[in-house]
């Protein structure tokens, strides 16, 4: 229940995991002008994992080769598995210039929701894929608030039950203030 708490809050956060700056900021720009999420930037897996764990971002954009600027750096699949551990709920996109079946393969059976390649296509795809998690996002949240409802449900009615019961037994006294 812990992790239904990121649909109800008023900031939705998306982070931006790519140790290119250039490609970090066609990303920020680009979804930035099409979604009103708090989008944070990242160079490492490393650097962003402190922040996944306070803000449990809803989406987090990945790339697989993190190791440019620090050649010991965690790849994208590590990234993953340790951004899934702590933020199950976190849709992880992977989006990476690796054409290979096998990174993508491997990077969905660790909880990716998408492997998106870097190309002419890849930020239609990218908008596609954030359009579509957000309207997995409203239907959770609808299911969250249909879910109290349900539950606080029986208590009113039990409530109600209780004071008719009342009535019954006591008349229409019990119901009366006294002044």
């Amino acid at each position: 229940m812990a992790d239904e708490n990121y649909m109800l809050e008023d900031k939705r956060f998306m982070f931006v995991i790519d140790d290119d700056p250039v490609q970090v900021e066609m990303i920020k720009d680009y979804l930035k002008d099409r979604y009103i999420f708090d989008i944070r930037v990242f160079d490492s897996g490393e650097a962003a994992m402190e922040q996944i764990q306070q803000l449990k971002p809803e989406i987090v954009v990945l790339d697989y080769h993190l190791n440019a600027n620090n050649p010991g750096a965690k790849n994208g699949i590590e990234v993953l598995k340790q951004i899934k551990q702590i933020s199950s709920q976190t849709k992880v996109i992977m989006f990476s210039a690796q054409d290979n079946i096998n990174i993508a393969l491997e990077s969905m059976r660790n909880g990716a929701y998408d492997y998106i390649i870097k190309g002419e296509t890849a930020f239609n795809k990218m908008e596609t894929t954030v359009n579509r998690l957000g309207e997995m996002h409203k239907l959770e949240a609808v299911n969250t608030a249909q879910k109290r409802t349900i539950t606080f449900l029986p208590v009113i009615i039990g409530l109600i039950v209780l004071m008719g019961i009342l009535y019954f037994y006591f008349g229409a006294p019990f119901l009366k203030k006294e002044i």
